[in-house]
This record gives structure tokens, C-alpha cells and sequence, in this order.
């Protein structure tokens, strides 16, 4: 039976029966099972879950970095198992946007330099205009010859955005993008992303384990055992830490509220 290939207009991420199995035999663990998901153009969706549900997973394998098992992922209109390596390198390099909790910038880099290093890995030619308008946004225009180490951590981070959307990606997959940060910082970076996606319409898919993290976003997927058990649309931080609460208490049904 064959998997549906066509994308649908407006979704920037798909997913269908994404399954990612580690290891063989009776050691096997199954990390992802059967996973289908959308994440629409211009919203921000956060994955949550228990240690070991598949969250991080789930980032990984839809934005390129890891092969699933079994199943499609579309980045707009192209489906990534069809890809060489080479070609999957030039689409993360070009259509995906990264932040990670260690910020991962280049230590003999300036900040200006840290934020074209995507276009420079491309070849593509630097859009002064964007550029501009990304380092105002991130708020760093005094910073720019400074080399991180100079940083604090949450003007390490707004450089790791700016990183980010220096080649106007289709998607940033950010991986706990505040678990380095104090709780201020935290809330500066993730207003941040929330603005990014409210007034470019930037598509984010945020992985973290704070529901007051959780809460800046359009919609919460929380994920247990592979499986995708709430669906839900703007919760408050409560109601987000009530769902995971229960996770340890009961059952829940799959794939909704």
C-alpha cells in the first residue's frame, strides 16, 4: 500500500507514518511510532513530552539531521527519503533554520560573521536589506563585531536566531532553545520567536520540557512512547503542565484532547 506523496498547500512540514526504530532484535527500541503531523506555514508549534517519548526524534528526523525507519517527511513540496546526502545538505542549508541550547556559534567568528556563515556555506549572495532587519529584530546592531565569548548567553542565543534566519527558511527547528538560559533570558528569546513568526510568518517547531516555554506557542503536540496523545491548540502554561502531568498517572488516547 503506497504512502500519500502529495503535499498540501500552506503546510510547511509534514509527516506521515514517520517511524525511527534504533538497533535490531529484542534490544530494539522504537523512538518514533507511526507519527503523522502537520505544522502549518507562519506558526509555532512546541513538542513536548517525557524523557524517551520521542520529541527530540521527531525534530531530528523531520528536519533532516536523522533517516527515519519508515515513513515520508516533506519540507514544503519535497520529500526527503528521495534526497542524496549532498542534496539533503544543500535543502538544511538553505530551507531549514537550526537553534540549539548550546548555541553552537563559531568561537573565532564575530557575530556578523556568525550570522552570514549560512550564506556563505551556500554561496548565496547576502541580502543587505534582510540582514539588516534581522540583527534590529534580534536587537544586536551594537554587537556585531564582538565574538560570542564577549555575549551573555541570551545575546548568544538572539545571535543563534539571527543564524537561523539570515537565509529566510522555510522552518526553524529549535531544540530546547532556552535550557541554558535564566528564566528571564529565557522569556526574551522565546518573545523573540514569537514575534519572528507573528510578523515574518516564520514557521517554528520548538522542542523543550518547560510549559511556561510551551505556552508562547500557536499549539502543543506532546508525545509519549513514540505516539502523538495531545494535540493542543494555544493551551495556557496550567493546562500544558496538567496534560503532562497526567502522563504519569494514566493512558491517554491518542492523536487528541
Amino acid at each position: 500500500m503506497s504512502i500519500h506523496t502529495e503535499p498540501t498547500a500552506g503546510i510547511a512540514v509534514r509527516v506521515v507514518q514517520l517511524a525511527r526504530t534504533y538497533g535490531s532484535g529484542p534490544q530494539a527500541v522504537t523512538a518514533l511510532a507511526g507519527v503523522d503531523a502537520e505544522f502549518h506555514r507562519g506558526t509555532f508549534t512546541a513538542v513536548m513530552g517525557p524523557s524517551g517519548s520521542g520529541k527530540s526524534t521527531l525534530l531530528q528526523t523531520a528536519a533532516g539531521l536523522d533517516r527515519p525507519s519508515s515513513g515520508q517527511v516533506w519540507i514544503g513540496g519535497e520529500e526527503l527519503s528521495r534526497l542524496t546526502e549532498t542534496k539533503l545538505t544543500r535543502l538544511r542549508r538553505s530551507r531549514i533554520g537550526f537553534v540549539f541550547q548550546a548555541f553552537n556559534l563559531i568561537g573565532a567568528l564575530t557575530v556578523e560573521e556568525n550570522i552570514h556563515l549560512p550564506l556563505r556555506l551556500s554561496g548565496v549572495r547576502p541580502d543587505p536589506v534582510w540582514l539588516r532587519e534581522v540583527v534590529e529584530r534580534v536587537g544586536l546592531g551594537d554587537r556585531l563585531h564582538h565574538r560570542p565569548a564577549e555575549l551573555s548567553g541570551g545575546q548568544q542565543q538572539r545571535v543563534a536566531i539571527a543564524r537561523a534566519l539570515a537565509m529566510r527558511p522555510e522552518v526553524i527547528f529549535c531544540d530546547e532553545p532556552t535550557g541554558a538560559l535564566d528564566t528571564q533570558t529565557a522569556s526574551q528569546v522565546l518573545a523573540l520567536l514569537r514575534s519572528v513568526v507573528d510578523e515574518s510568518r516564520q514557521t517554528v517547531i520548538m522542542v523543550t520540557h518547560d510549559p511556561v516555554a510551551a505556552s508562547y506557542a500557536d499549539r502543543v503536540m506532546v508525545l509519549a512512547d513514540g505516539r502523538i496523545v495531545r494535540d493542543m491548540p494555544q493551551p495556557g502554561a496550567e493546562q500544558i503542565a496538567e496534560q503532562l502531568a497526567l502522563l504519569g498517572r494514566r493512558p491517554l488516547a491518542a492523536q487528541g484532547s
